[in-house]
């Protein structure tokens, strides 16, 4: 077959402990979240503690608010990721095993889920708090990109959510993947498209560079336009790579191997895409609603 690259030597744990029957392990998905969220936390802190950033409005929140913030997105981010994946993924097997939805250990959390438990979360704080919930949400999408970022590249660690097999150089040899899996003979190599590190690279590098230029430039004067950037940024993104990433098994059959969540024909559009939809249409209306608004001046 053409050139691959072999999966580096790398391990889902970073480092392991027993002690006598119990053994502790911390895994570098579970590190991702802790510093991707202890990075949130930093960033809309500077940004609350900046004014001249937010034009005549007042900064969102003070710093202590900031703080009591971060546990309702610890769990919106836990109980949506969670419910998400059970109910857009795999909710025929849940049903069938209910016991297992709170095994969270065992992997499987939807960013798509993790958003909404995030937004229901952070809506009913600013209601608690008299907090305005637009400018908490820009402030929200500048910090989200670095979490993205390190939880694509765990994915890719934990060779998991790859891609569909592919010819390209650049194709890696994932472990655990033989040769039928992509309808290889036997005794060839199995590659596929890295795509956690394609997201990786659009989700976390490109979008917050993008939202962090928007920032620059007096973005969050005109409020709802870097969230709206956000949502259109992180929804095009996923669109795309969905194309060359491997469709979830339960919607995977003889008659649809392409992984259609929902046929039309002989196109459709898979869960991933299925879910960015409403993401882009209502980042373009957050836009242009900002637009057409006067910034509040500096």
């Amino acid at each position: 077959m053409p050139f691959a690259i072999p999966f580096p030597p790398l391990s889902p744990e970073l480092f392991s402990i027993e002690i006598g029957t119990f053994t502790f392990a911390l895994r570098w998905y579970a590190l991702a979240y802790i510093v991707g969220l202890g990075l949130g936390w930093w960033i809309v802190t500077r940004l609350v503690q900046r004014p001249a950033l937010w034009g005549a409005r007042p900064a969102p929140m003070t710093p202590p608010q900031v703080e009591a913030l971060l546990t309702w997105v610890v769990l919106g981010v836990v109980l949506g990721g969670r419910l998400g994946f059970v109910l857009f993924y795999q909710p025929d097997y849940y049903l069938r095993n209910p016991a297992e939805i709170l095994m969270v250990w065992q992997g499987g959390m939807a960013f798509h889920g993790g958003l909404a438990g995030v937004v229901l979360a952070v809506a009913l704080f600013c209601w608690r708090e008299g907090v305005p919930p637009l400018q908490t949400a820009d402030a929200l999408a500048l910090a989200t990109p670095p979490g993205l970022f390190l939880g694509r590249m765990s994915n890719f660690i934990n060779a998991e959510l790859w891609g569909r097999p592919t010819e390209a150089p650049w194709g890696v040899i994932f472990p655990g993947l033989n040769a039928q899996d992509c309808g290889q003979p036997l005794g060839e190599l199995c590659a596929r498209h890295p795509s956690q590190l394609y997201e990786a690279g659009l989700e976390g590098l490109l979008l917050g560079l993008v939202l962090w230029i928007l920032l620059r430039r007096g973005a969050l004067a005109r409020t709802g336009a870097i969230f709206g950037t956000f949502l259109a940024g992180y929804g095009g993104a996923r669109f795309v790579v969905e194309l060359v990433r491997q469709p979830d098994a339960q919607f995977v059959s003889a008659g649809n191997p392409v992984g259609y969540a929902l046929q039309l024909g002989e196109w459709g559009l898979t869960m991933g895409q299925l879910l960015s939809l409403p993401m882009i249409a209502l980042g373009l209306v957050l836009i242009a609603r900002a637009r057409l608004r006067p910034a509040a001046p500096a």
